[in-house]
């Protein structure tokens, strides 16, 4: 692979979000080769004068749904799965091209999309799956309508695809190990209701605590992790207890529960775009009053949770959770944050933290050598707004894996 040079970058630092004027980044094989601040050698290779502007680490999205093409979860399960993944092809490219050169997938993807990026058949972004999401009967992630009893039968499609429904302790392990068989790198599992099933109470429990436990303890085995779907304190203090590793949305924390995920170094990962989006979208594409009712509770919550998380030192990743053709609106999960935190802020969270969170510190989400050499080049300073980065304009190049995606810097000798 050519050896890439980019002179006169002004660098994100993702450690301490901050800005490093004058920076060169050299580029081999894939990988960051050096990062200097005096001209090094340089040798043989494609040199770009960035003119200093700012480059950034690829974004990393914490929770993505890329198998979603529609927002409905059950008419989602009875599509075939052949056209699930062909749907997923434009969302990744999508997601791509809009600087996230890593997602990581709640629920849906399965390990054969995630192939199908390395092996090049599909242009996307980086991808971490947790396959189906472990759910009790009736759960957030048991997309089955009322009276419906089957959960996998030949005349029901793919019925269960987001979901992996299973009761009981000995059948939750199973689940586990049967998600991780099958690829998953992390584990879902619902903790709590949520707003895009009708039924089940954004302020209740899902599973018991054993469950969960065993869950928990059969992804440790495996040498990873559990990312919980939460909303209440009751149930994010439960998933705590348990072990779990982030707590997905978290819109109906308070006070006590955020001091309580800052103790045990729990993580948070707010979604606040997807409210924001089936607030505007959501009667239009069918979603029901129940719903819509669950969606306007949280909707202006998300950014009070993470004020609060925030203020105890709670480590916010960033998620966007959308679905269907609210896809689109990926980029306003960051300019949303703003009424919580400052734009460098949310950069670390999208970068360096969700890193972290997903134990990929060093690899992604940081320009440094060793790292994969994914960044994007912005014209404008996202320091002073994140709203730059929602302009396609502004988004000079795109890289991810050393690879080129976008790329409209000036070329030459210097």
């Amino acid at each position: 692979m050519t050896r890439i040079v980019l002179l006169n970058a002004n660098l994100f630092d993702s450690s301490s979000a901050t800005l490093k004027p004058g920076a060169t980044i050299v580029i081999e094989n894939g990988m960051v080769d050096a990062v200097s601040f005096e001209r090094p050698e340089i040798g043989d290779a494609q040199i770009f004068d960035v003119g200093g502007r700012v480059v950034l680490p690829g974004l990393i999205d914490a929770h993505v749904h890329v198998s979603a093409s529609v927002s409905d979860f059950f008419k989602l399960s009875l599509m075939p799965q052949s056209l699930i993944a062909a749907k997923s092809k434009d969302i990744l490219e999508q997601m791509l091209m809009r600087g996230f050169t890593t997602v990581r997938d709640a629920g849906g993807a399965d390990a054969g999309i995630a192939n199908a990026i390395e092996l090049g058949h599909f242009v996307g972004p980086r991808l971490f799956i947790a396959g189906r999401a472990i759910t009790q009967t009736g759960g957030h992630g048991d997309p089955r309508p009322a009276f419906f009893s089957g959960e996998r039968c030949a005349c029901c499609g793919a019925v269960g695809m987001l979901g992996h429904v299973a009761d009981g302790v000995s059948e939750v392990r199973r689940a586990v190990r049967e998600e991780i068989r099958n690829g998953a790198t992390h584990i879902k599992v619902m903790a709590g209701g949520g707003i895009s099933t009708p039924n089940d109470p954004l302020d209740g429990t899902q599973y018991s605590v054993e469950e969960m436990k065993a869950i928990v303890e059969e992804a440790t085995a495996a040498r990873t992790y559990v990312m919980a779907h939460a909303y209440s304190p009751t149930a994010i203090q439960r998933a705590v207890r348990c072990g779990v590793r982030s707590i997905e949305h978290g819109n109906l924390i308070d006070m006590a529960t955020a001091r309580f995920m800052a103790e045990h170094g729990t993580y948070l990962v707010p979604t606040l775009s997807t409210y924001a989006a089936i607030a505007r979208e959501g009667r239009r594409i069918g979603w029901s009053d129940a719903m819509l009712a669950k969606t306007d509770r949280v909707k202006n919550m998300g950014v009070e949770a993470m004020k609060l998380a925030h203020a105890v030192g709670v480590k916010i990743g960033l998620g966007s959770d959308l679905l269907g053709e609210m896809q689109a609106f990926q980029h306003e999960e960051l300019t949303l944050r703003e009424a919580a935190m400052k734009p460098a802020e949310i950069l670390r969270s999208a970068t360096w933290i969700n890193a972290e969170m997903m134990n990929q510190s060093g690899h992604i989400g940081v320009i440094a050598k060793g790292a994969h050499a994914d960044l994007i080049v912005v014209e404008g300073n996202p320091l002073d707004g994140l709203a730059v980065l929602s302009d396609d304009r502004n988004l000079l190049a795109i890289m991810k894996a050393g690879k080129f995606y976008s790329n409209r810097l000036a070329h030459g000798p210097c």
